[in-house]
């Protein structure tokens, strides 16, 4: 019997090379949630503070940040600015995702006419900037009398060709057609297929999508600074556009931190909920491979 002596010298390679790559995803890890520390410690210092220099020592001024930003409501309605952003962000997460879903699993399940064009379509889509058809839309949007509305900003949504895409990559390789076949057969319909059988199956990618849709939605500007003009209507993006170009004698510079760290929030608790579906797409793959 052989005994193989590189045996231990190899183990202790595996071992070097993974203490390497613990020291280098730690290393990254303290810089991508570096500056968010230091966002949030910037809102507990105050205007004074915040002048004298960089600090990583939080202050105790959070709650009077938080008194002046709410105080300035009949200016700038904080308050109403992220609740008009948590229903459009949401909403349009819902119906990007639901969709997007919903045009991958007929382009995957169905054979017809041109679905290879269809295909091809709506990636060639995908590559027109936002900015090209801003004006067309404007336009639009004001023979509809839809301005100052919601709808201009949830509604388009639904065509979203890049999560269109991706939905319809993960779901040729988790959605098998013979399940489908297999429900067609125990006589389910087509939308409790969809509903019953192919959602909770593509639970992980709609959550990744859904983050994604959820956090663009909830930073745009572009759009809803064209769309939307009545104060109580503006979401949090063009608030803190306005904060920002506030007189600069009466700019503080800890609420503006403080606004900055009150809109990033809602984001991080989506992440947080959303991330545990996630995890266990990842754990049903491993298992499967």
């Amino acid at each position: 019997m052989k005994v193989n002596a590189n045996g231990p010298k190899k183990g202790m390679g595996i071992h070097a090379r993974r203490g390497v790559a613990y020291v280098v995803l730690a290393i990254i890890t303290v810089l991508c949630l570096f500056w968010f520390l230091l966002l949030f410690i910037n809102t507990t210092r105050s205007h004074s503070e915040l002048n004298q220099g960089f600090s990583i020592i939080p202050s105790k001024y959070l709650f009077s940040n938080i008194q002046k930003l709410i105080k300035m409501g009949e200016r700038l309605p904080i308050l109403t600015g992220l609740l008009n952003s948590l229903i459009v962000a949401a909403l349009s997460a819902v119906f990007c995702t639901y969709f997007s879903v919903m045009t991958a699993y007929a382009i995957h399940a169905y054979d017809f006419r041109l679905k290879k064009f269809m295909f091809t379509f709506i990636l060639m889509i995908m590559m027109i900037p936002t900015q090209v058809t801003a004006l067309g839309f404007l336009q639009l949007v004001s023979r509809m009398k839809l301005e100052d509305s919601f709808i201009p900003l949830i509604i388009p949504s639904i065509a979203a060709p890049v999560t269109f895409f991706y939905m319809k990559q993960y779901m040729d390789s988790a959605l098998p057609l013979s399940l489908i076949e297999a429900a067609r057969i125990d006589g389910s319909g087509e939308f409790r297929t969809f509903n019953a059988i192919v959602i909770p199956l593509m639970k992980p990618a709609i959550a990744v999508q859904a983050i994604f849709t959820f956090v663009t939605s909830w930073n745009n500007y572009f759009t809803p600074a064209l769309i939307l003009h009545d104060p109580k209507k503006r979401t949090v993006p063009i608030l803190i556009a306005q904060l920002r170009s506030m007189d600069w004698s009466n700019l503080d510079t800890g609420v503006v931190y403080t606004m900055i760290g009150l809109s990033i929030f809602p984001v991080i608790l989506v992440y947080l909920f959303l991330s545990k579906f996630i995890v266990q797409g990842v754990a049903m793959g491993s298992v499967k491979g």
